[in-house]
């Protein structure tokens, strides 16, 4: 256990960044999954429009600081090459 105040508060946020994390981590999975489902169904519509929201959500996570700008980018344009090759 840390003995100092300055290392108890840093444990305390560590905890509280952590949890957050894994809920954008475990939402970003889910949004990429139905992007995903909706390609392998073969419907352009339906994964178009999942794209559009993964898209938003992708970039709204970066200026979270959930996930750096880079592999957004890679996300995004890994999904979209997915979708136009329907």
């Amino acid at each position: 256990m840390a003995n100092h105040k300055s290392s108890i508060k840093r444990i305390r946020q560590t905890i509280k960044k952590t949890e957050r994390n894994r809920f954008y981590r475990t939402r970003l999975k889910n949004i990429v999954k139905d992007v995903r489902s909706a390609i392998e169904a073969g419907n352009k519509e339906e994964a178009t429009a999942a794209f559009k929201i993964a898209n938003k959500q992708i970039h709204t996570f970066v200026s979270k600081g959930i996930l750096k700008k880079e592999t957004a980018a890679r996300k995004v344009s890994r999904l979209h090459k997915a979708v136009n090759a329907i």
